[in-house]
């Protein structure tokens, strides 16, 4: 197969992920069509998509001329059958519910032509699961985008128990092409490669502020000048090897003592949730939001991020 067979592509979604994914594929020369329950939906994502491309180019992550023609590749549909039917690739980005991905991966299987590349964007539900009744589940498989995906460049591809090694390899190709940083998880596990690392995190995080060690505050403060701060730059494995890994295995070995290492969320955490503290929407988690701003915390997000890519633009 040819490797840039991959010249049109359909999303399903238009909330959170959809319209990102949709632009980074526009971007990397696919017309891509956007797919929406109803035509308002795809109306709005497709203004998203335009919001996002605006983003790349006012700080100079993509040329005008460049985004341009992207959204001139893209449009927005609510006509599922003809544009699955249509298209050599398709990413899913719904909701995280196993029974409804099963059903639209099934759905999908039936309107595919035989050599389409069927995807989720699932954030740890198992691939091999949502392929169960495709019938060419060789052709399945997982592209994780990062939120934000407009901005956040890593992929991870998720290979599934009978995924095509091919496949993988031409999806791989496909989001380096698209200007995205793609990674291979060869063994289908919940939370993948990226979660599996963030939730032993959150996991301790929420111990410590259980245990009364830290508050929450102040974890968030250690994250994001401490080890979190050189992350982008200097990786987990490199700084064992850096400074040496006969004391990394000492410091592991005695912090690994007092971690909380049973096979759930901290009891402190489970209770947050009983009691209906969620979070920004609902005005109260592990901070208090009703003095602390969501949409603040996601602005600073992207404006760190957009520093780090422009950051790394200016490399040789």
């Amino acid at each position: 197969m040819p490797q840039n067979r991959f010249t049109t592509a359909s999303v399903v979604g238009t909330g959170m992920m959809g319209p990102g994914i949709a632009l980074t594929l526009a971007l990397g020369g696919i017309r891509v069509t956007l797919l929406s329950r109803t035509a308002e939906g795809a109306a709005q994502g497709m203004e998203k998509a335009r919001e996002q491309g605006r983003v790349l180019t006012a700080n100079q992550l993509a040329g005008t001329a460049e985004v341009e023609r992207a959204l001139e590749r893209l449009d927005g549909s609510t006509d599922f059958d003809r544009s699955v039917a249509g298209a050599a690739l398709v990413v899913e980005s719904g909701p995280e519910d196993l029974g409804w991905k099963q059903d639209l991966f099934g759905r999908m299987d039936g309107l595919a032509r035989p050599d389409a590349v069927l995807a989720s964007n699932t954030s740890g539900l198992s691939i091999t699961a949502i392929a169960g009744r495709c019938t060419r589940p060789e052709r399945v498989l997982t592209t994780h985008f990062w939120n934000p995906p407009h901005l956040m460049p890593l992929v991870e591809i998720v290979q599934g128990g009978k995924t095509s090694t091919e496949v993988v390899r031409e999806v791989r190709d496909l989001l380096a092409g698209c200007g995205k940083t793609p990674v291979v998880v060869r063994k289908d596990r919940p939370g993948q490669l990226g979660n599996r690392l963030q939730m032993a995190l959150v996991r301790e995080a929420a111990n410590i502020v259980a245990e009364g060690i830290a508050d929450a505050e102040d974890v968030d403060t250690v994250a994001k000048n401490g080890f979190g701060l050189r992350m982008p730059a200097y990786g987990i494995f490199e700084h064992q090897d850096v400074v040496g890994l006969d004391l990394g295995l000492r410091v592991v070995e005695y912090v690994a003592q007092d971690l909380y290492n049973e096979p759930r969320a901290p009891e402190y955490f489970r209770e947050l949730v009983r009691q209906g503290h969620l979070g920004a929407k609902t005005g109260r988690g592990f901070y208090d939001w009703s003095v602390k701003s969501a949409e603040a915390v996601r602005a600073r997000r992207d404006a760190f991020l957009v520093e780090v890519l422009r950051y790394r633009r200016s490399q040789p």
